[in-house]
């Protein structure tokens, strides 16, 4: 075997310093070498099954065995790996890599020590080497087969079949049955293996990386992913389960997460004998801090779990290794224990400064080859480590460093912008400081009444650090917050409830300021270089097209067929009669869909050239997918038709039923339901719009002689009627669920959804009183016209001041008469009132919809009902309102204290609005349903050098963004009204194709589209949110939508 001392380590080649232990030297004093002399024996069992023989010095500390291991490996990326033995009271515990060997491994002999993955990441696409990748791979599946790794039959189904497809490769239905009936990969494996079959297909002409890559992106949004389960019970004597994650420390009831307590909510941890103690930060409503209390089963479990606790926070939290703790001159107290090696900022570090060479290996299950090559290592000659030649492509996501999470909205700024709109004028970064100067203020130690871990962040140390530019963020950054539209608090604050989600694991949950910053920014020739070469047809971008909008459109059915359904199964509140008209209808869309999003990208696989079909000119095309799947649509009408009632039945029952509207207003404050629940409802009768219009462009773009020309002819025809058919079942609907969508956002309002009454514009304006001009938010109907103003109420509603009836009302401009810019006169039968528009646009727009409004309520039978509980007639003049309902001081202090609280519906239209002062038709309503798109895009800040590539979703005035197409829920969101669209300036120097600009005040937002039609299409939905939509445009193209 030969001196392992003499092969370099993983730890060497990422510059670790040697360590024996807990140094007590003087500053400047060596510590002594490794031990020589009498060698053990350790028999290691790798990922792959395989088991091989190292020999150690029997008083080498832990980290010595494991460099041995990551050597042999030729792995760079060992510090997320560690090795695990049962001990001689047979608990299954780490290999301490600070004490000697000999004194953890008791019998050597008989103990089978495993190498396996420690510390999984909140994102996969950190791990920068092929080989890692693999390696977690192999724990994936290992897990799978050993139960671990709980999930739905259909997500086991699909990670076998990127199993599958890494070890035989494509497709073919005798191997996959042959190769199945052989492994056994999970148990009950032959109910799942047509399913397994069935998705195998899909991967065709995807390579053994790509493989990998992919199980570990379906893997990481699993609930169970990288979790170790430790038995314990709460004060009550309640079974639980404890576990530790990147994020912090997690309990289940079974496998069941029923609540998290995040890094940054956690102060201390310790235990005492079996009690497991999780000491929490004060919150800030109150003054004493809330200590929680596990008993686990004995002193060892205590000790064993608190260990892995600490290795956990310092590896994911830290910057760099913790300090040892200075011996004491006396006696102890308390544990020594701490965290050793790099944490994962110094491995991200390391890796991102590309200080290592690439290396060969192979797979030990896969019988394929790839056709990528490396650059060669020499290896172990007697190495059973799987090697193969093979260089991942270029998957890694985050294009940008991430920013420090957990930066709150200051009060007083408006709260429709995320925080991202706030970005460059602070972001305090901390960095790292040179070597030796950074300070962990005791984390990692151990210091209370036996053992304890004090927790103390990088991002809470006290040494100030240069800001630090950032390109992007995730979640917690001061650039992209946390989605403000149904929750504006902070994700490193929060402590999930049983009650969440159906999955509260967020999709990439990086609590850690530094986590995703393994990338960097990069400069634009890295950029350009590693930009993916497509197809230059203009087709092609309209069918990718196609492919992005129908990943965003299945993940909106998701939210009504998974999230909703199990939401509504849980609890009972909901009559079955409701249940059976929402969930069959929608369910079948869902699997319909599901199956044509494979369809459309597997035809785009083929015409990029991905597969390994090698037949290309056929394929370039999209007419054929489109012509054959509308014909099955058209099968599913019924379903569609089912829609609008369903719609109307749900509304009834929520104003039927408290229980029922409680649990609808629960869910959609989770962040999967970032828009209103019943927007999800009309979803299916807006995507046919959607595909209407790109097969007008198709048909645009083709020549009558092209191949695909008469397929996609042949396609518009059949939307074509599907959308005239349902038409007018469309119009109704979006009025009725804007009427019902409005009715949330009002008190003081009976009886507003009435047959007959629709929604015209909504917007800001001021009212002229005795106190001057004070902001309210009117509404106008075709029969009323509402007043409101921003009440003090929990849940951010306005207050229904006024009404009038349009009813024998005239308007005059005042302008002359009251002296105010843009000035309105609207006198009713009962009362008059003086209100200014913040432009003249403005107060055109206003014009011409208020008389529009007149002209239809003059033709209508007569005067509307009230709205108002209690509405005393107010005939006051603008002269004698002083005593108007409300004073702009209490509009001051409502403004204050709402924005503390941050409450629900804090982001609706109606606040986007107020907040920026204009105003939205339903006109414009009607065109942005239209207009919705979903793709990857670059992003870039004002004062930023790199650019960071975001999933973005365009729909309902507003730009949401995700880190992938995959994730279940967006990080954050833009609202678009208010802001200005341009191409950037010389003088801005953006030296990019395809940019475009967004701004609104100070903020500024830079986006790079990957084409020419991309960012025309992005220029040209964008632009219809940020400037209103002609009436005759739109009332030409919806001939029927009259008001």
């Amino acid at each position: 075997m030969g001196e392992i001392e003499q092969r370099p380590t993983p730890g060497s080649r990422l510059g670790a310093p040697e360590n024996s232990g807990i140094s007590t030297l003087e500053h400047g004093q060596k510590p002594p070498p490794t031990p020589s002399g009498k060698l053990m024996s350790v028999r290691i069992q790798m990922l792959d099954d395989t088991q091989e023989a190292f020999e150690v010095p029997q008083r080498a500390p832990g980290r010595a065995l494991l460099d041995a291991v990551c050597s042999r490996l030729n792995l760079v990326e060992g510090d997320y790996f560690g090795l695990e033995f049962p001990d001689h009271k047979k608990i299954t515990v780490w290999l301490d890599l600070l004490k000697p060997i000999v004194k953890q491994i008791r019998r050597p002999k008989h103990v089978v020590v495993k190498f396996v993955v420690k510390f999984f990441p909140p994102d996969h696409t950190q791990l920068q080497e092929e080989l890692t990748r693999y390696l977690f791979a192999l724990q994936v599946k290992q897990d799978l087969a050993q139960g671990r790794l709980t999930c739905s039959d259909t997500s086991a189904a699909l990670l076998i079949s990127h199993i599958v497809q890494s070890e035989i490769g494509d497709f073919d239905e005798a191997s996959d049955r042959e190769h199945l009936a052989k492994n056994k990969y999970i148990p009950q494996q032959d109910a799942l293996e047509d399913k397994i079959v069935e998705f195998h297909h899909n991967h065709i002409g995807q390579t053994p990386a790509e493989s990998d890559f992919q199980l570990l992106e379906i893997a990481r949004r699993l609930e169970m992913y990288g979790i170790r389960l430790h038995p314990a019970k709460d004060r009550e004597g309640t079974k639980i389960n404890l576990a530790v994650a990147n994020t912090g420390i997690l309990v289940f009831q079974g496998f069941t997460k029923i609540n998290a307590f995040n890094w940054a909510k956690v102060r201390k941890l310790s235990f005492k004998r079996k009690r497991f103690l999780i000491k929490l930060r004060p919150d800030v409503n109150s003054s004493y801090q809330d200590t929680l209390e596990f008993l686990m089963a004995s002193r060892d479990f205590c000790k064993s779990f608190w260990k892995i606790c600490v290795e956990h926070h310092a590896f994911f939290r830290l910057f760099e290794e913790p300090k040892p703790k200075p011996k004491p001159v006396l006696f102890s107290r308390g544990s020594s224990f701490r965290f050793s090696g790099r944490t994962q900022k110094q491995v991200l570090d390391y890796v991102k400064e590309g200080g290592h060479k690439k290396v060969q290996f192979e797979r030990k299950h896969s019988k394929i080859h790839s056709i990528g090559s490396l650059a060669t290592q020499p290896t172990e000659p007697n190495s059973e480590v799987p090697k193969q030649a093979q260089q991942s492509a270029s998957l890694t996501f985050g294009e940008g460093a991430a920013s420090p999470g957990g930066q709150s909205c200051q009060p007083g700024r408006d709260p429709t912008a995320s925080a991202e709109e706030r970005g460059p004028q602070r972001n305090p970064t901390p960095q790292r400081s040179p070597a030796g100067s950074t300070k962990a203020d005791g984390a990692g130690r151990a210091e209370t009444e036996e053992e304890e871990e004090v927790v103390t962040d990088r991002t809470q140390q006290s040494r100030p650090r240069p800001p630090q530019p950032s390109t992007g963020s995730l979640t917690g950054s001061p650039h992209l917050s946390e989605l403000s539209i149904n929750s504006q608090g902070g994700a490193t604050n929060t402590i999930l409830s049983p009650n969440l989600s159906p999955d509260a694991k967020q999709a990439s949950p990086l609590v850690s300021p530094l986590l995703n910053d393994q990338v960097g920014p990069r400069t634009d020739d890295e950029d350009d270089g590693r930009r993916k070469r497509f197809p230059t047809d203009k087709a092609y971008f309209i069918a990718k097209e196609v492919s992005t909008t129908e990943r965003t459109y299945l993940k909106d059915l998701e939210v009504i067929t998974s999230w909703f359904q199990s939401t509504v199964s849980k609890e009972d509140s909901m009559p079955e009669t409701l249940k059976s008209l929402i969930f069959p209808n929608f369910e079948p869309l869902h699997k319909f869909h599901t199956n044509f999003l494979k369809e459309i990208e597997q035809r785009l696989a083929l015409w990029e050239g991905r597969s390994n079909a090698h037949i290309r000119g056929d394929y370039q095309r999209i007419g054929d997918v489109m012509l054959k799947n509308i014909q099955g649509m058209k099968q599913l009408a019924a379903h569609l038709w089912k829609h609008s009632e369903a719609l109307e039945a749900l509304e009834t029952g929520i104003r039927g039923s408290r229980r029922l509207e409680s649990l609808c207003r629960d869910f959609e404050l989770q962040k999967v339901c970032y828009l209103s629940l019943n927007t999800f409802l009309l979803r299916p009768l807006h995507r046919l719009m959607h595909y209407k219009q790109v097969l007008e462009r198709l048909c645009k773009h083709h020549p009558p002689s092209h191949a695909d020309f008469r397929d996609c002819r042949a396609a518009l025809a059949e939307i074509t009627e599907m959308v005239a058919q349902l038409h007018g079942t469309m119009i109704k609907m979006e009025n009725f669920q804007k009427l019902h969508e409005l009715k949330k956002d009002l008190i003081g309002v009976d009886n507003l959804v009435i047959p007959g009454r629709e929604f015209i514009r909504l917007g800001s304006l001021s009212k002229l009183s005795g106190k001057g001009l004070q902001q309210r938010m009117f509404f106008l109907f075709n029969d009323v016209l509402l007043y409101t103003s921003r009440g003090l109420t929990a849940s951010n509603q306005f207050k229904v001041h006024g009404q009038l009836p349009l009813y024998g009302m005239t308007m005059e401009e005042s302008e002359d008469e009251w002296g105010v810019p843009h000035c309105l006169t609207l006198r009713g039968q009962r009362q008059s009132i003086v209100v200014a528009a913040s432009s003249r646009s403005e107060m055109e727009k206003w014009v011409e919809d208020i008389q529009m409004a007149i002209d239809l309520a003059e033709k209508s039978s007569g005067p509307a009902p009230e709205f108002l509980a209690s509405s005393p007639p107010d005939s006051k003049s603008p002269e004698e309102a002083a005593g108007d309902q409300e004073s702009e001081d209490d509009l001051s202090a409502s403004r204050t204290s709402l924005e503390r609280q941050a409450p629900h519906r804090g982001n609706t239209m109606v606040h986007v609005c107020w907040h920026r002062n204009t105003s939205v038709s339903m006109v414009d309503f009607s065109v942005a349903v239209e207009n919705q798109l979903s793709g990857n895009l670059l992003r870039k800040f004002k004062n930023s050098n790199g650019w960071q590539k975001l999933w973005v979703v365009f729909t309902n005035f507003c730009l949401f963004f995700y880190k992938s197409h995959q994730d279940s829920h967006p990080l954050a969101s833009l609202p678009l009204l208010g802001y200005s669209l341009t191409i950037p300036s010389e003088s801005e120097d953006i030296h990019k194709d395809y940019v475009f600009k967004l701004h609104f005040k100070s903020h500024v937002y830079y986006f790079r589209a990957e084409s020419e039609y991309t960012f025309e299409r992005w220029m040209e939905v964008i632009r219809s949110a940020t400037s209103s939509a002609s009436r005759a445009h739109v009332l030409s193209h919806k001939e029927s939508h009259v008001y």
